[in-house]
Parts: structure tokens; C-alpha cells; sequence
């Protein structure tokens, strides 16, 4: 970012967009190419369906996006913290839990650098900060684990990354970064070489149906080695529990694209690291600029409303049938077109009889599962970077992750801009596990009250952070705390939280629909939709969007360009041995890597 832009506020940015936001649009298809006066109804105002109103605006589509909240942005947007904001301040930055952007994220960037921001010649994207290191934080008592995150300066040439190779490389990473017995480690780097090298039919059948602690035989080994590579990758990243997370998800997203190859910098964003944040609050960075821009492509929002059901007749939906949140003002909306993105667990309960009897892949999202994954923002005195990324509480019974976010924040006025002025860090964590009793009052999360829970959540972090002769947080620096009202009825016998987390129990990918429905004029988006990405992330949202878009623009006989997808790197070196998988697989024999 360049000098000029340090400081730039949300009330700059906004003051200015109208002004810029025309003059800096990157739009790669002419304006004209819809079918002159065909409008789409964008069910939902959260990644995905931003990223489907963009592609559509862009397209010459008239777009009008339906969301519940009065905001938009989902879950990645920034919300206000109440009672917050003195003296013409504004109030201190919340949001439902940190986001980050991993570096095998490609779709979502491209949207983003289509996204005009003053200052920035590559938009939104210019706004993404990389993390260079994570810190997988034990116990008292306990060494801590840091690992750089920065991929290699010098990537290994064509025909270098072979199976002993690649198990060479694991091998070393474990012996840096953790106590592992030496044959744990290596039986571990053996089933990273099994999924690296499995056919797609292997992974989509017997990896898919495998729960990922099973796969690594976690039952058999040592409590660091369940914690470490068990629980570690997959609870405390996904919020999915290793004892049924589909190894096929794990392998593929997490192991492969997120560490090993991010790792060696193959299928990055440009010169992405692995992991990567946003320079200011998330609504400030993105949401904001890119709703401005949305609006000055003509896409009209409809805030506060909430979809009721999706009418369908004669073979096509025929409206949508809305109303205010407290159910006041019922009517029925139309357009030729309708993109459905919003989160699963809300689409689902508007799909009725007749339209899921049209297509039988939206029945089967009924068992789709979500679990809970919610933010806890803590505001300090004093600044608290703890490394300079996130940092993963190993032995947090809540599966808590955490990072300092000021550090990266390019808003120099962040302390006397914000709140009453005190500010000077927001530490941003995030609960995982609501299901098992924490240290401090030895209750479960959906046990606590919001108060407990925040005291449990700082506790836990206390807990790894507080360690080594050194005291990272002092209760002392804690002035405000923040929690996602999304969450209600805490402490009581029915705690609700509006806004979980699709997960990924092994067979998930059989219930996943794709974004092209039997219905020719219906169409899904979301996470929880069929992408190669395969996780709930930003990135599978914005992929699904761009799927449903591209499968109506068929429906429609346009011929604007479609909207360019990008898969997971597939790194051509283990290609033959993935087709040699495939006859072992087709024989009924195991991946040749496969010793049990």
C-alpha cells in the first residue's frame, strides 16, 4: 500500500466511492451481454451472493439481492460493538470471527481485485496482508510450536517432488516443529503420501466415506500425535471433529493445498504466503467497497428481509415469498432468474414439496450437517502481538484460535479513532468446540452464559499464552469484549446460534448439490454447494456463485463470457502415480503407499 493510503477510514473510502468506483471497475465482459431485461433475484447478501451479483451486474443483468440482516456481508462482514463510538469516534470494530484468506484462494481474490479501492491499483485485493508465521500454542508447562509460514524462496524444479522426496519434507517439518515420536512421524508422512497419491475414484469413494482419524490411525498413537495432527487440523481449523471429518476434505484442502503445497508456493494467488489477512476491520477492507461498487453497477439490495419460501408451478420457481423479519408485510417477489444464496440451513426450510420433488439433490441437503464456530473479540490497553499470524491453542479444551489483528492494520488512527480512544489491539478468537467442559467453570460452552464464556474463552487463552517465564495477557489490559449476537439464549435450556458452520462428516460430498438445479431458472450458491475447493470457506462461496452464474448463462443462451473457475493444483509429477492408482483401485487393491 502506498504512503498516501495509510489512515484511510471507512468514512474516506465511503465519501469518495461514488467518485472512483465507476472510474476503477475492472469488468472483463461488456455490460450488454444479458438478454435485454432480464432480472435476477439473489436470495441472500453474504459472499456468495455478492460474488453472484457481481458476475451477473457485470453481465448486464438487473440484480436485486434479498438479505435478512440490515447489513450485508454474511459472516465476513465487520458489525459495531454497542455502546461503543465517543466523541464523534466510531464504535469498535466486531465481527462473527476472524477472517483469513489462504494463499490457495484464487477465485475470491480475482473478485477481489475487481472491487476499486482509492489508492489501489489491484482494488480490495492491495488490502491483504500476509502472516508469516503461526504459533501452536500448549499449556503451561508445555513447549510452544512455531512454524514459519512463508513458502520457499526457492520452489522445487519440474520433476523434483517425488514420493520420497515429499515424505523427506514432512519428515523434516515434524522433527522442527514438534515432539513427535520418530515413528509416528513417519508413519504419518506415509498416509500423506497415500491421499497425495490415490486416484480421484479412491478419494471420492473409500477416502470420503474414511473419517480422517481413522485415516491417520490416531486411536493407536500418542496424545501429541492425536492433539497435533488429529484434533489440531481439524476441530480448531474447521470445526469439524477428527473422529468423523471426511478424509478427503482433510487430505485435500488442509494437508495438500493449505500446507504442502502452499509450503513449496504451487496454485497460490501470485505471491500469496499461506496465509493472509485483511489490513483493516473486514466491513472497512472489502465488504463496504465492494457493496459500493455492487450498487454503482446498478444491483439493488432489499435489507431486513427474509425469505419465506421459493414458489414453484409448471416446472419453474415463480416467485419468492418474503417478508419483513418479524413476518410483517408478506408478499410475493418475481424475476426470470433466481440464484438461492443463502446459508444451507436457512435455504433448506424454503424449499417446498413440489420443488424439492423436482430435483431430489435438495432433499438430500436435509442431511447436511453444521456445527458451532463463534467469535470472541477482546479490545486491550497495549499492543498484543503474539506472532505474527494466528495462533492455534493446542490444548484449549474449546479449540481456541486467536490473532492479533492491529498488527496488521494499516489504519493508523486505530486507537484514537475508535471506541473511547483506550484501544490499542483487538485480539480476535474463536470458539470451536461448544461440546466439552472448559478450565475454568468446567461447564460446556452451550452450558456458560455469553459472560461465562468470554471468562472461559480468555482463560483458555491465558492458559496457552501465559507460559515460559513470560505474561502475554494481563486481565488488567482487557477494556471491552465482543461477541456475535447471532448467538441467543445462552445459560438457558435452548441456546441458538443463527449463523453455524457446514461441516464435513465423512459422506458429506454425496448430499452436496451442485449450483445447476433441475428447475431451469433455479439455481444455488453457497459453501455448503459442490465446488472443488470442498470446505466451507470464503473461497468455496465465491467458487459456487461463479458455477451458478456460469449455469445460467447457459439456461439463457448468452453469450457473455463465463466466469472463470480455478481449481486446487493438482501437481503433474504424481499423475502417473494416480493412474496407476486407478487400476489398483479398479482391481480392488490398496494405494500402492498403503501398508495399513
Amino acid at each position: 500500500m502506498t504512503a498516501g493510503h495509510q489512515g484511510t477510514t471507512r468514512r474516506r473510502f465511503l465519501a469518495g466511492a461514488g467518485g472512483t468506483a465507476g472510474a476503477l471497475a475492472l469488468s472483463p465482459v461488456a455490460a450488454h451481454a444479458a438478454p435485454i431485461g432480464k432480472h435476477v433475484a439473489v436470495l441472500g447478501g453474504g459472499v456468495a451472493g455478492l460474488s453472484a451479483a457481481h458476475e451477473l451486474a457485470e453481465r448486464g443483468y438487473t440484480v436485486t439481492v434479498y438479505e435478512y440482516y440490515d447489513v450485508l456481508g454474511g459472516k465476513a462482514r465487520s458489525m459495531d460493538v454497542p455502546g461503543t463510538g465517543t466523541d464523534g469516534r466510531r464504535p469498535l470494530p466486531g465481527e462473527h470471527g476472524f477472517r483469513f484468506f489462504p494463499g490457495f484462494y484464487r477465485n475470491l481474490p480475482d473478485t477481489m481485485r475487481r472491487i476499486p479501492f482509492p489508492g489501489n491499483p489491484g482494488g480490495v485485493h492491495d488490502n491483504l496482508r500476509n502472516g508469516t508465521e503461526a504459533l501452536f500454542a500448549r499449556a503451561a508447562g508445555r513447549p510452544d510450536l512455531h512454524f514459519p509460514l512463508r513458502r520457499v524462496t526457492t520452489p522445487p524444479a519440474p520433476g523434483d517432488i517425488t514420493p520420497s522426496w515429499i515424505r523427506d519434507q514432512i519428515l523434516s517439518v515434524l522433527d522442527l516443529g514438534s515432539r513427535l515420536p520418530a515413528h509416528e512421524a513417519a508413519y504419518f508422512a506415509g498416509r500423506v503420501l497415500v491421499h497425495l497419491t490415490s486416484c480421484d475414484a479412491r478419494r471420492e469413494d473409500q477416502w470420503e466415506k474414511t473419517p480422517w482419524w481413522h485415516f491417520i490411525r490416531a486411536e493407536r498413537m500418542s496424545e501429541e500425535y492425536r492433539t497435533l495432527l488429529g484434533i489440531g487440523q481439524t476441530r480448531n481449523l474447521v470445526a469439524t471433529r477428527a473422529e468423523v471429518a471426511s478424509t478427503r476434505t482433510v487430505g485435500r484442502v488442509i494437508i495438500e493445498a493449505l500446507l504442502l503445497w502452499g509450503l513449496l508456493g504451487r496454485g497460490m494467488d501470485g505471491d500469496a504466503d499461506i496465509d493472509r489477512v485483511l489490513n483493516a476491520p473486514t466491513s472497512e477492507a472489502w465488504i463496504d467497497p465492494w457493496t459500493a461498487h455492487l450498487r454503482s453497477l446498478g444491483v439493488r439490495f432489499v435489507l431486513g428481509t427474509e425469505v419465506r419460501e421459493v414458489l414453484y408451478d409448471g416446472g419453474r420457481v415463480t416467485g419468492v415469498r418474503v417478508s419483513a423479519r418479524d413476518g410483517s408485510g408478506e408478499r410475493t417477489v418475481t424475476a426470470d432468474h433466481y440464484v438461492c444464496a443463502m446459508p444451507v440451513e436457512h435455504a433448506r426450510r424454503t424449499w417446498g414439496a413440489a420443488l424439492r420433488a423436482a430435483d431430489p439433490q435438495l432433499a438430500r441437503c436435509d442431511a447436511l450437517q453444521t456445527d458451532w464456530m463463534t467469535g470472541v473479540q477482546f479490545y486491550l490497553r497495549t499492543p498484543a502481538p503474539v506472532v505474527h499470524g494466528h495462533v492455534n491453542c493446542l490444548d484449549s479444551p474449546w479449540s481456541v484460535t486467536a490473532i492479533g489483528q492491529a498488527q496488521f492494520w494499516d489504519v493508523r488512527d486505530f486507537p484514537a479513532d475508535y471506541g473511547d480512544g483506550r484501544a490499542h489491539d483487538c485480539l480476535s478468537a474463536i470458539v470451536s468446540e461448544w461440546d466439552k467442559p472448559g478450565i475454568l467453570y468446567g461447564r460446556t460452552a452451550r452450558e456458560c452464559t455469553r459472560e461465562e464464556i468470554v471468562e472461559e474463552c480468555w482463560a483458555q487463552l491465558k492458559d496457552a499464552l501465559n507460559d515460559s517465564g513470560k505474561t502475554t495477557l494481563r486481565d488488567a489490559d482487557r477494556i471491552a469484549w465482543f461477541m456475535d449476537p447471532a448467538v441467543t439464549g445462552l445459560g438457558g435450556p435452548d441456546p441458538q446460534n443463527r449463523e453455524p458452520l457446514l461441516i464435513h462428516p465423512a459422506g458429506t460430498l454425496y448430499n452436496r448439490p451442485s449450483a445447476r438445479t433441475a428447475v431451469p431458472n433455479f439455481f444455488l450458491a453457497g459453501d455448503y454447494v459442490r465446488t472443488d475447493v470442498d470446505l466451507a470457506t470464503m473461497e468455496g462461496a465465491n467458487e459456487s456463485a461463479r458455477r451458478a452464474v456460469n449455469a445460467l448463462l447457459d439456461r439463457d443462451g448468452s453469450d457473455a463470457e463465463r466466469c472463470r473457475i480455478w481449481e486446487l493444483y493438482r501437481p503433474q509429477e504424481l499423475e502417473p502415480l494416480k493412474r496407476v492408482d486407478e487400476v489398483r483401485y479398479r482391481l480392488g487393491l490398496p494405494n500402492t503407499f498403503d501398508l495399513g
